[in-house]
């Protein structure tokens, strides 16, 4: 199956003009599409409720939306109250019906200087032909490393305790008239996970460690638990491999801000991991990523029915 993470920074190209529909077709035919820097009602971008837009750019997508910033926009019109919120988030676009979805609001340490905002992950469940699968989309603290360490620490430890929390409901409908479940069986909440995104580090950080582990003895190791880079196990790593540019004082420099990280159980199924260096929809090249999810039992661990 084809992957795409993309930070498309609010439909802002690197030219600096603004034009959503660049993004959307860069990323439409991808069976799973992982968006960040998606808003809604934001003078910057003409108050251009995004997810819709690009809900309507991608219509063969399942969609969903997870606002990390949240602010009121609403205004009064003819006498009456419209409500609007100002929001800065991630969205998933699958092919595949997105199951269930949560959104995780990531620890945040207050600054007085510069800009912080808030940042969340957004958490969607997706049967796949390989079994069921966790995808996230999320974007990281962009200050300082001590901030990323909490909001990675913080996702390592839902990712683990996935299987026995269970999904959006369990157990046995007990007022089947309320029909709670529609009928249908507990959703799973499986151990195995895909992480995409802009995580606002480079490879061997303190940050990067802390997702992979330090390097084992063995090469190749993947633990049922943890996560490896695709890019590290891609059968063909790209030469120059990068998903950002910036000049940092007075110099250019090329960075792999962005990522995919598997559960250990799909370390062998990644076939090819790339960056379309040179797109200028976005100041964030789109990483793709192929990887066996045709495939059936690789997802063994589903904590659901």
């Amino acid at each position: 199956m084809k992957l795409v993470s993309y930070n498309i920074q609010y439909g802002f190209g690197g030219d600096g003009r603004y034009d959503l529909s660049r993004a959307a077709r860069i990323v439409a035919g991808a069976d799973i599409i992982a968006l960040q820097e998606v808003e809604r009602h934001w003078q910057r971008s003409n108050f251009d409720d995004q997810p819709e837009l690009l809900s309507r750019l991608l219509p063969d997508y399942h969609w969903v939306y997870g606002p990390a910033f949240d602010m009121d926009a609403s205004e009064r019109r003819d006498g009456r109250i419209v409500n609007r919120r100002r929001q800065f988030g991630t969205m998933v676009l699958s092919k595949l019906p997105i199951v269930w979805s949560r959104l995780h609001a990531l620890p945040m340490r207050r600054t007085l200087r510069p800009l912080n905002t808030r940042n969340a992950a957004l958490e969607c469940m997706i049967r796949t032909p390989a079994g069921p699968v966790r995808v996230l989309s999320l974007h990281l603290a962009h200050i300082a490393a001590e901030e990323r360490l909490e909001q990675i620490d913080y996702l390592l430890a839902e990712h683990r305790r996935a299987p026995s929390d269970g999904g959006p409901w369990s157990g046995i409908d007990d007022e089947p008239a309320r029909n709670w479940t529609s009928g249908e069986a507990e959703p799973e909440n499986p151990l195995a996970a895909i992480w995409m995104g802009d995580f606002n580090m480079e490879p061997g950080s303190a940050e990067y460690r802390r997702i992979v582990g330090s390097t084992p003895y063995h090469r190749g190791a993947a633990y049922l638990d943890g996560f490896v880079d695709a890019a590290s196990v891609a059968s063909e790593p790209a030469a120059d491999f990068h998903t950002h540019v910036k000049t940092i004082d007075g110099k250019l420099t090329k960075r792999r801000l962005d990522h995919c990280f598997v559960s250990g159980m799909f370390a062998g199924r990644v076939r090819s991991v790339s960056a379309d260096i040179g797109e200028v929809a976005s100041d964030h090249f789109p990483l793709r990523i192929d990887i066996d999810l045709e495939t059936s039992g690789i997802a063994t661990i589903s904590g659901g029915r």
